[in-house]
């Protein structure tokens, strides 16, 4: 592999692919036994690579599981709420699932217990635990439903609470309620085929959760879209769920790679203002107002490459089910990044925690006031006419030949200057830059055509919660006439002499 040099004529252009092993193919832990597994250039034995996995996982973990970090002795893990874990079937849940089990469960029904049944690291730290999988088969026809499968496996673990879920449960009232929210009186559907997206509002009535999921799948402008969407659903069916069992902490699988791989994709797709929140973020439901009680994400395996995992699951003999490609063609962004990173760890492995070190420094310059409805994370303020003055969509727009959106104004008649016209309800305002790329972006390969579905798209149900709350205000501007600012302001107004 070469530099950007030329190596015909300089010598020194040429880049040696680094050795296999740093020094020998002894154990650099214990220095006596022969090495039977290498990790980023340094080689371990089975007996010390076991406890080296163990406490990288603690090390990330038990910093963050009181309400203020007060240090990692375990004896002083005291967390707010219970547990709940995000499993997918695959390589890290499940690793996840089992490091868990064996650093913060067996002990505590007298599995290898020291010290006494009494003794402080016999303590059970979460009260209750809860392992959540969202079934994603739904969305993409023609997959098959693995909840049994996974079931299986969560029972080998009798320290867990197994909670199946579906991905269309997004769109479902009854879920909604059974999580703590309130059934919406009206449900919202939006025009996906104008960037504004106005919105419109129907009566409340039982509807079909697959068909309303389907339809917004379907919507979806790009291909990169429908991996981007179904992980942002999965992501806040978790964030509920964990929500409705009270607990304090949801971890999730991702491993090293594959946080270096979200960390690209979602900056790739306009999400660089909320990439800290990528490894670990707080939250707390819009719905709730006023509440005290957040959940806080936490991602244990966030040092640990892939690699790393594969060893542990193989020695350890875990069965791992797998998960369904949704990164979609090869030409998407997930999959390209993939693509990326997986040749990145596999020739030059130091260089991924590189990524996750470094976005990990990242931290925006101004603060979020508000939330973005869809993926209830900060949004940036005033993206939405930042993204007006900068994006051109075709020469032919009106945009480009009228006032942008933020300087408009509703020129009312005068004779209509009494009975003021309903305003425009539209999505755009109270949207991320990373959403609205997502449902208005379109595809620079191929048509820009938009499905028939686009016209009536049906949302998510905390979308639906949050737009029928009355807590947002509709904004506009119109020209006020000379006598209706005089009526305004007449009662400050000293009479005329």
């Amino acid at each position: 592999m070469t530099s950007c040099g030329n190596p015909a004529t300089e010598q020194d252009a040429l880049m040696h692919r680094r050795t296999k092993f740093d020094k020998a193919r002894v154990c650099i832990k214990c220095r006596e036994n022969p090495g039977n597994v290498v990790i980023r250039h340094a080689v371990y034995c089975k007996e010390c690579f076991f406890p080296m996995m163990a406490g990288k996982f603690r090390k990330t973990l038990e910093p963050a599981v009181n309400p203020v970090p007060d240090g990692p002795r375990k004896k002083g893990l005291k967390p707010a709420g219970n547990l709940c874990l995000g499993f997918s079937g695959g390589l890290g849940s499940s690793v996840l699932l089992d490091l868990v089990s064996r650093s913060y469960f067996s002990t505590y029904a007298g599995e290898d217990a020291k010290g006494g049944t009494d003794h402080p690291r016999n303590t059970s730290v979460w009260k209750k635990a809860t392992v959540c999988y969202v079934e994603i088969c739904g969305a993409l026809p023609g997959t098959r439903d693995r909840t049994n499968e996974v079931r299986a496996v969560v029972e080998r673990y009798k320290h867990f609470d197994f909670v199946p879920l579906r991905i269309e449960d997004a769109f479902d009232d009854a879920w909604w309620e059974m999580v703590g929210g309130r059934r919406p009186e009206a449900h919202f559907n939006v025009d996906l085929a104008d960037e504004e997206l106005p919105m419109t509002s129907a009566p409340a009535a039982s509807t079909d959760s697959i068909a309303a999921l389907r339809a917004y799948i379907a919507s979806l402008p790009t291909q990169t879209a429908v991996p981007s969407t179904i992980q942002t659903l999965v992501r806040l069916l978790l964030l509920h769920t964990a929500w409705a069992t009270e607990s304090s902490h949801l971890l999730l699988g991702t491993s090293l790679t594959s946080l270096s791989v979200s960390l690209i994709s979602s900056i790739s797709q306009g999400g660089g203002y909320v990439v800290r929140e990528e490894a670990q973020e707080e939250w707390q439901p819009t719905v709730h107002i006023g509440a005290k009680r957040t959940v806080r994400v936490n991602r244990p395996l966030r040092d640990l490459g892939m690699k790393e995992c594969a060893v542990w699951a193989w020695w350890h003999g875990l069965d791992v089910i797998g998960k369904e490609n949704i990164l979609g063609g090869r030409q998407g962004i997930g999959a390209l990044t993939k693509n990326f990173i997986v040749g990145l760890e596999r020739d030059y492995p130091s260089t991924v925690s590189t990524i996750a070190r470094t976005c990990s420094k990242l931290a925006p310059k101004d603060g979020a006031d508000t939330t973005c409805v869809l993926c209830e994370r900060p949004a940036q303020p005033g993206v939405q006419e930042w993204k007006a003055r900068i994006s051109i969509r075709s020469f032919d727009e009106p945009a480009l030949v009228s006032p942008p959106p933020h300087l408009k104004k509703v020129l009312v008649p005068k004779r209509e200057s009494q009975a003021e016209a309903a305003p425009q309800h539209s999505l755009t305002p109270r949207l991320c830059y990373a959403c609205h790329t997502t449902l208005t972006s379109r595809s620079s390969r191929g048509s820009t055509s938009v499905s028939a579905h686009a016209n009536s798209t049906p949302l998510p149900v905390w979308v639906v919660s949050q737009l029928g709350s009355g807590d947002g205000e509709q904004w506009r501007s119109r020209k006020m006439e000379e006598s209706d600012m005089k009526a305004s302001l007449a009662e400050f107004l000293l009479p005329d002499s």
